[in-house]
């Protein structure tokens, strides 16, 4: 049989010229294959603030709206001062028709100059304990937090002690954002306290230091929002991805909406949750979405 000659060569420059935007193409065509469906249902917020500041621009059915487009279904809400707080708690109907449980916590913070003494400020002390006699029109207080500890000696002042001792007597949840020392130093106060670290390490914490500090405590979670390196170029990371296989039921999605901004651009901060939580197994995204919240604070199912 005679030989045929196939010529491989593009017919024209312009189709030589297309090659590069056909392989881009059916490049992105096989990432995007590769990325699989973000999740798809209920988010527990586990870490939300309503400040005094976002109360006029982000009035309660702007929030709310925001929540239900998202797929919120409940949230921890801590403000300075506790009145926004207390504004979503009374709020009932609203928040039913939205269909979002409002779990509330005391805020440690009267204004800002809090942040930096509350943890020796008795007076703190005394804030807390008339808070949680009146409780909320949603039901009692279900922590305190959150608060900062920018030095981690500090987590040795009085008050800090104080209402670490206080959260383990009254089975009260402590949402604190702090360092990896700070967590030895609060838990040796109180080592039954059920503690949310905030952010999981904002500083950037390594992995293997989570890891450890999980291991040691049993009732700590770590909440996600503005964690460095969960995800990387879009994508769950591959440290962050087995840390969450290894404890499937020790992380909690949160918002942080501590700036206005934060406000303005909510459903993009759930939706990036959304994405990474898709990379995970079904269930284990489940849990850290929302099931691990809901046990957390003893919610039903949405």
């Amino acid at each position: 049989m005679a030989e045929i000659a196939i010529n491989t060569r593009p017919r024209s420059r312009k189709a030589f010229a297309l090659m590069p935007t056909l392989l881009l193409c059916l490049s992105s065509m096989t990432s995007a294959a590769d990325v699989p469906p973000p999740y798809a249902g209920p988010l527990f917020d586990a870490h939300l603030h309503y400040n005094a500041e976002a109360q006029e621009p982000h009035p309660l059915a702007d929030v709310l709206g925001r929540m239900q487009r998202s797929g919120v279904r409940a949230i921890v809400a801590n403000s300075r001062p506790n009145d926004g707080t207390l504004t979503l708690a009374t709020a009932k109907a609203a928040t039913a028709a939205a269909g979002v449980t409002v779990v509330p916590f005391v805020r440690l913070y009267r204004n800002r100059d809090d942040y930096s003494s509350w943890f020796r400020d008795p007076s703190i002390i005394a804030m807390v304990e008339r808070e949680l006699a009146q409780g909320t029109a949603a039901g009692p207080y279900r922590g305190l937090g959150e608060f900062h500890l920018y030095d981690s000696a500090n987590a040795d002042g009085s008050t800090a002690v104080a209402l670490m001792k206080l959260a383990q007597q009254r089975d009260l949840v402590v949402l604190a954002h702090v360092d990896d020392v700070a967590i030895d130093k609060l838990l040796a106060h109180a080592p039954r306290t059920r503690l949310v670290w905030a952010h999981t390490g904002i500083g950037g914490v390594p992995e293997a230091r989570v890891r450890e500090l999980l291991r040691r405590y049993p009732k700590l979670m770590g909440e996600l929002s503005y964690r460095p390196g969960l995800t990387e170029n879009g994508r769950l990371s591959a440290a962050w991805r087995a840390l969450m296989m290894e404890f499937p039921e020790r992380f909690l999605v949160g918002s942080d909406t501590w700036v206005n901004q934060r406000w303005a651009y909510y459903e993009g901060l759930m939706q990036e949750a959304r994405a990474w939580l898709g990379e995970l197994p079904p269930a284990v995204a489940q849990s850290i979405a929302w099931g691990n919240g809901a046990r957390l604070y003893r919610l039903p199912a949405p």
